[in-house]
């Protein structure tokens, strides 16, 4: 089986790229990577280091099983050596992973022309295909052109939650500014509108603790035929497992 996890150059969010690659790894997955300029990317580093995060910090910060995960896949020579978004060729995959990032750097990954094309051709092939926080708006982006609709239109998600989004943006905007807020318009409002109907976004239970191997409960994902959606971090070892045994089904 072969993956593909596309990223931003920059600001990528570490738990939600590392986790699921030390996963798939872990199971005979071949894991490639696709970013915008083609060049090796690097997660956000105030996720890594909690610079300014000052009282947050333990709770924002990436934890240590990720943080090494993403040390360790920084070593991949397959992470070292992306490939650019115009570069995919769909049929060369099993599945397509989009994670997430907040900061301002993403933003090449989330308003890529050629990404969204890949994507929608990932969909049209019906290969599996995980989304969780921001990587769900890359894939809400994403025009059909046979429809002229989202590709997400018709299908049931989840996605970062306004409510998470708002609420880390107000306990840090004095020192931050607009860090965690990627676009005016919030993550779960764009996501809702591409939808077909705006009961086909599942907030899923308050998102307070994040999962681990040993407590896949606390995490929350949505599947909708091969396509996979989760929140944040504190969903992705439930993420990860499920996009697994897709991958496997």
């Amino acid at each position: 089986m072969k993956v593909l996890i596309a990223t931003s150059t920059t600001d990528f969010d570490p738990t939600e790229v590392a986790v699921p690659w030390k996963i798939l790894k872990a199971a005979g997955v071949d894991v490639r990577f696709a970013t915008d300029t083609g060049l090796a990317g690097y997660a956000d580093k105030r996720m890594l280091d909690g610079n300014k995060f000052y009282l947050l910090k333990p709770v924002l910060i990436a934890d240590k099983p990720a943080r090494e995960a993403y040390a360790e896949m920084r070593q991949d020579p397959a992470f070292k050596s992306p490939i650019s978004y115009d570069e995919i060729r769909v049929e060369d995959y099993d599945g397509l992973l989009l994670p997430g990032g907040h900061s301002k750097g993403v933003i090449p990954y989330l308003e890529s022309p050629d990404l969204q094309n890949a994507i929608v051709e990932f969909f049209a092939q019906d290969l599996t295909v995980g989304a969780i926080c921001h990587g769900v708006v890359a894939a809400c982006r994403a025009i059909d052109p046979a429809t002229g609709k989202s590709v997400l239109y018709g299908r049931k998600t989840t996605a970062l939650l306004k409510r998470q989004e708002r609420l880390a943006y107000n306990l840090t905007r004095y020192n931050l500014g607009k860090y965690y807020l990627t676009y005016p318009e919030t993550v779960e409002d764009e996501v809702t509108a591409a939808l077909k109907s705006s009961t086909d976004f599942l907030q899923g239970p308050l998102p307070i603790l994040r999962d681990s191997p040993n407590r896949m409960s606390r995490g929350f994902t949505v599947r909708d035929g091969n396509y996979l959606s989760a929140r944040w971090p504190g969903d992705i070892y439930s993420f990860a497992t499920e996009f697994l045994e897709m991958l496997r089904a």
